[in-house]
């Protein structure tokens, strides 16, 4: 599970982050940044989030978003993709090709879309 000095809960940030138009997107996740940090003593908040439109059963959308946290939690306690940390906040969110994905689709999705925006 990820700490809770890592989650995104309050409306308003998701909000922002949302605003911001800052994405990156392939068939199983789109991923929208929050605005760059003027100090690196902030963390970075991290969401993860899948619609109803994905799949009406919450057991599908639980494991999906699951697996997501896992990812990210791996990867920060790595210190991979250091350079994901110059954002407030990041929201994953899964879209339909991510269903029936294995975690290993769903990793190298992520992967692949980090180093595209360059980290």
């Amino acid at each position: 599970m990820l700490k809770k000095q890592y989650r995104l809960k309050k409306y308003s940030a998701f909000i922002a982050t949302y605003k911001n138009n800052d994405t990156v997107a392939d068939k199983n996740l789109c991923i929208y940044f929050g605005k760059e940090k003027t100090t690196p003593d902030i963390t970075t908040k991290y969401a993860f989030v899948v619609s109803k439109k994905i799949h009406k059963r919450a057991v599908v959308r639980n494991r999906i978003k699951r697996l997501m946290r896992e990812i990210i939690r791996k990867q920060i306690k790595e210190n991979q993709y250091n350079k994901i940390n110059r954002y407030i906040s990041v929201i994953f969110a899964a879209k339909s090709g991510a269903v029936n994905a294995p975690y290993c689709d769903i990793n190298a999705s992520i992967v692949k879309l980090l180093t595209d925006k360059g980290f």
